[in-house]
């Protein structure tokens, strides 16, 4: 069977919408895959679908995925979908946010092997 005809038949909900490049990338897990693409184009989409197909497919633990984007808008937008996808109040994704919040997160978690306090704020 040719790979495009064996996309087409895969018929899950958070693959409905995307388109067979799109499908492609949500559902390659075998080594890294890279996603070029312009503004609107469905990036993120395919980035969200992606962390539901690790999950409900592959079986992943949510907190072992790190997602990271630029700002907390997109940031909001990804957990929001994430938490839409999987149809939970709490999708359990600690390591989704910024390149900054995720970091920060880091920190807080490895304090005092830095010798910080978790609670101390980062400029």
């Amino acid at each position: 069977m040719i790979y495009n005809d064996y996309l087409k038949m895969i018929n899950f909900d958070y693959l409905k919408n995307l388109n067979l490049a799109q499908k492609e990338a949500v559902i390659h897990t075998e080594g890294p895959i890279l996603v070029v693409a312009g503004a609107g184009s469905g990036k993120t989409k395919v980035l969200t679908s992606k962390i539901v197909h690790l999950i409900k497919e592959k079986k992943i633990i949510p907190n072992q995925i790190l997602a990271v984007t630029f700002t907390n808008k997109a940031a909001k937008e990804m957990q929001n979908r994430v938490i839409k996808m999987l149809k939970s109040e709490k999708s359990g994704l600690p390591w989704l946010g910024t390149f900054h919040s995720i970091c920060a997160k880091l920190l807080r978690k490895h304090a005092k092997a830095v010798g910080l306090n978790s609670n101390e704020t980062v400029c």
